[in-house]
């Protein structure tokens, strides 16, 4: 074996998603139902049964509330047990809101912790911490231990998340990293689907909760045999570790024992683009719009997402059906916008115009559907279409982002975006409580937001096929502009 390969290549020697990676990124994957089972809690703890007060008006205590109520028998949850209707009715959206607070928190911190201590200690330690939050919310005497542990899970459960999603790439080859990304925005979608299974068969929120967390003990004991990254290693200079961890990779994928051995590494790198930062997002004008308009999309996306998620509990028919499907039609949302931004005559601009802009009108043309419409023209089908829209839209604006800035400030720009991001789903809770204005404005706040988003992102240029910049310098320069053309000319 030759002396000095680089980190590519000597994964090309090890294999680049072989049998034992397959096993170590099936564990990270399968993890996704566990996070889905977090994120999703609060759609059917928080759920509302039907009720009737047998007096006229509400009383104002508590305890003669709870004499005077009558909750539907067909499952418990945190509204019937504090009896969070009427004034208190907000309680439940707060609850998720905190959980969306703590996850912009977790984004924010456990990414650079991550590239400071290792990528298996801090992702060990978020799952570990998730149980134990998981397991207060379970077993919370009152509302407000119950919305502060939905906090905490929020900051462990987004951060550990995150970890174990660059944990997925960096234990594969280049060439399968879209593959393992696609592959975990999938199983979080069937994640969405086996919780709604689980509420079906357990009704009591407590022993919901109990279980749904206790997959996270499972995932938590098959984590310590996962190795630390070989990418995070060979960038922390530590050459010796990070061929031992291949040398594991290659024998797992049944190779013989290789003389691996890598170039020394430069050490942890790219200081100066950190330096760069946050700043040059806003100084220089072709950023500082491109950023403005992105980080609106990427609100846009979150806040339909998770709008439309949350609101599958407040939908007409079976509570559990909707939660289920609103999870499953996300399936087919993939293949669906891996086929168009591939294509010439779509690409990424085009494409996610269309998907944002069909979903704002499927949530627009809901206000005009009868409640009692057939099952292929009721506002709960017109939901979830909307819903596989903006999750194709949210698919692509991941690859969009990272193709619009130049290399040296790719980091910081989907930083930015993503924290913009959390913002929507912090707001996102709130929206379907608005239904008692009128069933139908919930789906037009989600209406309108889809519809300006896909006109927005008209105003950003097509990347399909075209020179990725390395500089800032590089999208400025008349020269990038003709180079860009030209390239685009050839291809077609």
């Amino acid at each position: 074996m030759a002396l000095g390969l680089g980190l590519e290549e000597a994964f090309g020697a090890a294999g680049e998603f072989g049998g034992g990676q397959r096993r170590l990124t099936a564990l990270l994957v399968l993890l996704q139902v566990y996070v889905a089972c977090q994120s999703m809690l609060i759609v059917l703890v928080g759920a509302v049964p039907e009720y009737h007060i047998d007096q006229e008006g509400i009383p104002a205590s508590r305890a003669e509330l709870a004499k005077h109520i009558h909750f539907a028998d067909n499952f418990t949850s945190i509204v019937t047990e504090w009896y969070l209707i009427e004034r208190e009715a907000y309680k439940v959206s707060l609850a998720s809101s905190l959980f969306f607070a703590g996850l912009l928190i977790g984004n924010i911190t456990f990414g650079p912790l991550s590239d400071k201590l290792g990528r298996k200690p801090v992702y060990i330690s978020g799952l570990f911490f998730d149980v134990v939050f998981g397991y207060v919310t379970a077993l919370a005497p009152n509302y407000d231990v119950f919305a502060v542990s939905r906090f905490f899970v929020g900051i462990v459960n987004g951060g550990m998340a995150l970890v174990s999603f660059v944990l997925t790439q960096e234990y594969v080859g280049k060439s399968f990293w879209s593959f393992t990304g696609s592959l975990t925005n999938l199983t979080f979608a069937v994640g969405i689907a086996v919780y709604a299974l689980l509420g079906y068969c357990i009704r009591e929120w407590r022993y919901l909760a109990l279980v749904s967390n206790t997959l996270g003990v499972i995932f938590l004991l098959l984590s310590f045999m996962l190795p630390e990254s070989p990418r995070w290693l060979y960038s922390q200079g530590k050459t010796a570790e990070a061929e031992d961890v291949l040398q594991y990779i290659a024998l797992g994928n049944g190779k013989e024992r290789l003389n691996l051995k890598l170039k020394p590494s430069a050490g942890t790198f790219r200081k100066d683009e950190s330096a760069l930062g946050i700043l040059n997002l806003v100084k220089h004008p072709v950023l500082r719009w491109r950023t403005i308009i992105l980080m609106y999309i990427w609100y846009v996306c979150s806040f339909v997402y998770y709008g439309l998620t949350l609101n599958a509990g407040e939908l007409r028919g079976n509570l559990y059906l909707n939660v289920a499907l609103s999870g499953l039609v996300e399936v087919p949302a993939f293949p669906l916008c891996m086929f168009f931004i591939e294509k010439s005559w779509s690409g990424r601009r085009k494409t996610m115009t269309c998907f944002l802009i069909f979903a704002g009108f499927a949530c627009i043309f809901t206000m005009f559907l009868p409640t009692k419409a057939g099952l292929l023209l009721s506002p709960t089908s017109l939901a979830l279409c909307g819903k596989m829209m903006v999750s194709a839209a949210f698919n692509i604006v991941y690859i969009y982002t990272s193709e619009l800035y130049p290399t040296v400030l790719r980091n910081a720009g989907l930083g930015v975006c993503s924290m913009s991001c959390r913002f929507g789903g912090i707001l996102a809770p709130f929206v379907p409580s608005m239904k008692s204005l009128s069933p139908s404005v919930p789906f037009v706040v989600f209406g309108i937001s889809g519809l300006s988003a896909g006109f927005l992102t008209l105003l950003l240029p097509e990347t399909l096929n075209k020179p990725i910049a390395e500089s800032i310098e590089d999208l400025q320069s008349p020269k990038y502009q003709v180079l860009k053309n030209e390239e685009a000319e050839q291809i077609s």
